[in-house]
């Protein structure tokens, strides 16, 4: 069974590909999706919509697993991080794909045991869990693989 996770933003996205089977998780890919800042919300949005049905595309996922909406205290980085997600669902929505939402809590707890765990803590689990040497990548891609872990763990 082939997951994908998704850390939505509007600005970076995350996401990672992992693969379920015989209560084995396998790495099969991950990577970020970068928007530029010089351009408008709605195009930004639109060109999300566009690379994440590329995605759906080109793994045919079973199911989705993204974290769900938290509210900062800027009411505006919400509402565009609302909006991002709302792309991304409704691509995945497109797609028939089952989507499960997370919260951030639940996935640390998940991933690391500690629904407080840091972002350093969450990618050392990650990258024990999928036996990956830790690089330099973003913690977007972390964050996405540890919501594909948590739904894995849920199933």
């Amino acid at each position: 069974m082939l997951i994908l996770g998704i850390d939505p933003g509007i600005s970076i996205t995350g996401y990672g590909i992992l693969d379920y089977s015989l209560s084995k998780i396998s790495l099969v890919d991950y990577g970020i999706i970068k928007t530029s800042a010089k351009e408008k919300n709605n195009e930004r949005l639109y060109f999300l919509f566009n690379k994440i049905n590329e995605l759906l595309n080109k793994f045919s996922p079973d199911q989705f697993a993204i974290e769900e909406a938290f509210y900062a205290k800027n009411i505006k980085s919400t509402m565009v991080l609302s909006q991002a997600r709302a792309v991304i669902s409704l691509a995945v929505t497109k797609n028939k794909i089952p989507l499960f939402e997370y919260s951030p809590k639940k996935i640390k707890m998940s991933v690391v045991g500690n629904g407080n765990a840091s972002k350093e803590q969450v990618k050392y689990m990650v990258s024990s869990i999928l036996s990956m040497k830790e690089k330099k990548e973003k913690f977007d891609v972390y964050d996405a693989l540890a919501i594909g872990i948590c739904h894995i763990h849920q199933i």
